[in-house]
């Protein structure tokens, strides 16, 4: 199926470009933790657990899946998830303090993501500490972690805001200290997909440690931050779905894998099939709904009304389909409104059975017109009552 993809719907010239990203690349998610730090979000264990599940079975390698020293709740919504014995490995949030880390091992996860901010704002006006102490702080934090044989993922806070040689210095010294992985946080997502692309580089030049992307989305460059992270040769990605988490929210996980997968033909192995209902579950529980234009999982990626574009989605959905709706378990509707023509109320009275002349369809499309710049939106009852209209009584 994607071969098909690749040959007919994306564009010829994406092959004329020689990119290359790493052979294994690692999706961690944070929808449990940076995605429930979404104001006005907070997940109980049954709820957590459903969505650890379903993360699971997308076949996510690693799920953050809290932050255990936030409250009593968090921490057996942590410790149940690793009960589950579930195929990904399960990290949490730790800060450098030792008292975060025990309870991180109490919980018996496999790993930790520990942060400090580095750059000089929070230094100044957040940490009120000097470079030499964050540095002495992060690296016993580290020790700790791994002296108990926990994976270690460092990550500077506002990293893309730090002084470049500091950055390079503390990463080399977690480096030092056993670190597992070192993350790159885009905290206000204040890096274009240029720089994010020399940053990664010049930190390659030292740093032999894997390198991890966390990018926010503040100004719509998350998904591209992360692509340009890959391109330079970082191999892990942070990800929440429906792109959830603080403020404008962070690197969308169905974003990710079907702009890989369609895009650059990087297929990382997901089972697809469940992203919509992977999407639709967590806009349920978290009660952030998904905007219609969303891509990959909004409403309106499959919903067509111009008449030109539905006649060509009917004869080929490629037409105006970056991919079949089918592949994500998503589905296509044609939407009847002022724009439809002939043919897209044909496939609806086709769809309900309904025969009508060629004159009675002409009639029933200016009468959807018509209720439609009525402010009147044409749902099945709606339309039914135009079909009546114009053809009189017959069974639905």
């Amino acid at each position: 199926m994607v071969g098909r993809f690749l040959q007919y719907m994306v564009s010829p010239f994406n092959q004329q470009v020689d990119l290359k990203f790493p052979e294994k690349i690692t999706v961690y998610d944070t929808t449990l933790r940076d995605g429930e730090q979404t104001p006005g979000v907070c997940l109980r264990t049954p709820e957590k657990l459903k969505i650890a599940k379903k993360l699971d079975e997308l076949g996510v390698h690693q799920i953050e899946a809290g932050f255990p020293i936030v409250s009593h709740e968090e921490k057996r919504s942590v410790r149940a998830i690793v009960d589950e014995n579930l195929d990904a490995d399960i990290l949490v949030l730790s800060r450098t303090k030792k008292e975060d880390i025990d309870i991180a091992l109490d919980c018996d996860v496999d790993g930790i993501i520990t942060f400090m901010g580095t750059s000089d704002i929070h230094l100044k006006h957040k940490l009120k500490l000097s470079r030499e102490e964050i540095l002495n702080i992060c690296m016993t934090s580290i020790e700790h972690a791994k002296d108990h044989g926990l994976f270690v993922a460092f990550s500077a806070e506002d990293a893309t805001r730090t002084d470049i040689n500091f950055l390079k210095e503390i990463y080399l010294k977690a480096e030092s200290y056993g670190v597992d992985r070192v993350h790159i946080a885009d905290t206000v997502g204040a890096i274009s997909p240029q720089a994010m692309s020399y940053l990664v580089k010049e930190l390659k030049k030292d740093i032999k440690t894997e390198i991890s992307l966390h990018c926010h989305n503040d100004f719509g460059m998350a998904i591209s931050n992360s692509i340009s992270g890959l391109l330079a040769g970082a191999s892990a990605v942070s990800t929440t779905v429906n792109g959830i988490g603080e403020r404008a929210g962070n690197t969308s996980l169905e974003e990710l894998i079907m702009t890989l997968l369609i895009i650059y033909g990087v297929d990382l192995n997901f089972n697809i099939g469940i992203i919509y209902e992977l999407s639709q579950l967590v806009e349920e529980l978290t009660n952030m709904r998904v905007p219609d234009n969303k891509p990959i999982v909004g409403k309106n990626v499959f919903r067509h009304e111009s008449g030109i574009h539905v006649d060509a989605v009917i004869e080929e959905p490629l037409t105006y389909e970056p991919f079949l709706p089918e592949m994500i378990g998503h589905q296509r509707r044609i939407v009847l409104g002022k724009h439809s023509g002939c043919r897209a109320v044909k496939a609806k009275l086709d769809e309900c059975h309904i025969e009508v002349t060629r004159d009675e369809l002409c009639k029933i499309v200016e009468k959807v017109k018509e209720k439609r710049e009525e402010g009147k939106y044409i749902n099945d009852a709606l339309f039914n009552k135009i079909v009546r209209s114009v053809r009189g009584p017959f069974d639905f």
